[in-house]
C-alpha cells in the first residue's frame, strides 16, 4: 500500500477504539489516539531509508509492533502524572504505539507482496493478494473509507 492507502486503513483500524473512548468520555485521549494512528502509519515503510535493512522485513513484524508500543508507552512515562492515570497513560501509548505498526501490517497483507509478521518464529509470507501496492483506486478508496467510517463515528457520538 501506499501512504494514503496505509492511511485509510489505519483510520479504519482506530474507528472502533476511538468510539469506544469517546462513550466512555475520553474526549482528548480519543482525539491524540486517532492523531498517533495516523503519524505512526508510514513508520514501517521508513525501512526503504535505511541502509542494510530489507523492505517488508523487520519493520513489518509483530516484534516491531511490540517494539514501538513499548517505546510510546515508555515516552508516555514522561509525561506529568500520577498513580494508576500514570500506568493506564503507558497502558493506551503501547496500544496506539503497536496498533499503528499492526495497522499498516493490514496494508501490507491486502497486497501480492504480503508480509512475514511472526519473524523470528515463523518465515511464513502472509498475502491476500487483493491488489497491488501501487493501486491508486485501492489507496484512495482506503482513504476514502477510513475518513467516512471516521467521520460518522464522530457525528454520531460527538452530537
Amino acid at each position: 500500500m501506499y501512504r494514503t492507502g496505509h492511511y485509510g486503513v489505519s483510520l479504519l483500524v482506530y474507528a472502533p477504539f476511538g468510539a469506544a473512548l469517546l462513550v466512555a468520555g475520553y474526549r482528548v485521549p480519543a482525539l491524540v489516539g486517532g492523531a498517533a494512528m495516523l503519524a505512526l502509519a508510514p513508520l514501517p515503510d521508513y525501512d526503504q531509508r535505511v541502509p542494510f535493512v530489507r523492505h517488508r522485513g523487520i519493520t513489518h513484524t509483530l516484534v516491531f509492533a511490540w517494539l514501538v508500543g513499548t517505546t510510546v508507552g515508555g515516552l508516555t512515562l514522561l509525561l506529568p502524572a500520577a498513580g494508576p492515570e500514570h500506568l493506564a497513560l503507558a497502558g493506551f501509548g503501547f496500544g496506539v504505539g503497536a496498533l499503528g505498526v499492526v495497522a499498516h501490517l493490514l496494508g501490507d497483507v491486502l497486497t501480492p507482496a504480503g508480509i512475514r509478521p511472526l519473524w523470528p518464529l515463523r518465515d511464513t509470507r502472509y498475502s491476500l493478494a487483493l491488489w497491488t501496492a501501487d493501486n491508486a483506486l485501492a489507496n484512495y478508496g482506503l482513504l476514502g473509507a477510513g475518513v467516512a467510517v471516521t467521520v460518522a463515528v464522530l457525528l454520531l457520538l460527538l452530537a
